[in-house]
């Protein structure tokens, strides 16, 4: 699943590409794609709008209509694509045809993405769908005190914190790995025993880290890629995720992989201290 770096990316290059350009068409070939509207209201209210604003909150995109708040979540697979026509693709599930020819497509094999479209508000965060989110990784709110609150009670593991979009938003699988990997913290840690000064550091490495990962254009692995002519480049970058069996670059240990939050878990046995 795209994480924050990868969505960021998506995000930047859209608004490179069709800021300002209007929407004269729009197709939908998935219904259960649009999650609070029906198909014909989604159509009717997003038609002939403007993009003119373009945010990211945790792994949503946000793009700021005239008078619409357009909020897309790409889940697993979701990509768009800019394309000279709209083409007859089974996975191709919308099409929103732009004031300069082009479709903006929205492409997803596992069909698990979602729209939302709400009247703009002033403050997008307040709007119904992030009610349950934590703040977002890099709002700078997040503090350590926060962190240490939203652990100190819990007997999950640290990685399963790191996951959970309620406490922060925009940590995914690859991310949550070298931030424990940055913090020398093993995976498996009981998150009420992460101390403060832990915490403290968390902060500051999840945000090093995600802004790095989005200086390069996100991480490439698998099936991820931005679609719109951009290829991460973070892999080059990782210390430990996707690493199995190579050695450590601080103390040249093999990495090893295990299981954690029931997701595949990159770490140094040596390095990374249990609490």
């Amino acid at each position: 699943m795209p994480e924050a770096p990868e969505v960021q990316t998506v995000l930047s290059t859209l608004e490179d590409q069709i800021k300002d350009l209007r929407i004269e068409e729009v197709q939908i070939r998935y219904e259960k794609l649009i999650e609070n509207e029906s198909v014909s209201s989604f159509i009717e209210k997003i038609s002939n709008q403007h993009f003119r604003q373009f945010h990211r909150y945790g792994k949503y995109l946000i793009f700021a209509l005239d008078d619409y708040d357009w909020i897309v979540h790409l889940r697993m697979e979701g990509k768009f694509y800019l394309l000279t026509d709209l083409p007859k693709d089974k996975h191709i599930h919308a099409g929103f045809l732009l004031s300069d020819g082009r479709w903006l497509c929205y492409h997803d094999t596992r069909k698990f993405g979602r729209m939302k479209l709400y009247l703009k508000q002033e403050d997008f965060q307040s709007l119904p769908c992030f009610q349950k989110l934590g703040p977002d990784v890099l709002d700078p709110s997040l503090k350590a005190d926060y962190l240490y609150q939203a652990f100190h009670h819990s007997n999950r593991s640290l990685k399963a914190c790191l996951l959970d979009q309620s406490l922060v938003a925009g940590i995914g699988n690859i991310y949550a790995d070298e931030i424990c990997f940055a913090c020398q913290l093993d995976p498996r840690s009981r998150s009420k025993r992460i101390s403060k000064k832990d915490c403290v550091h968390l902060v500051y490495h999840m945000q090093r880290i995600i802004r790095g990962a989005m200086r390069y254009g996100g991480t490439t692995i698998r099936s991820y890629t931005s679609s719109l002519g951009v290829t991460g480049r973070f892999q080059l970058k990782l210390r430990v995720h996707d690493r199995k069996d190579e050695e450590c670059t601080v103390c040249h240990t093999l990495i090893k992989k295990i299981i954690v939050a029931q997701r595949g878990t990159y770490l140094c046995p040596k390095c990374q201290k249990r609490k």
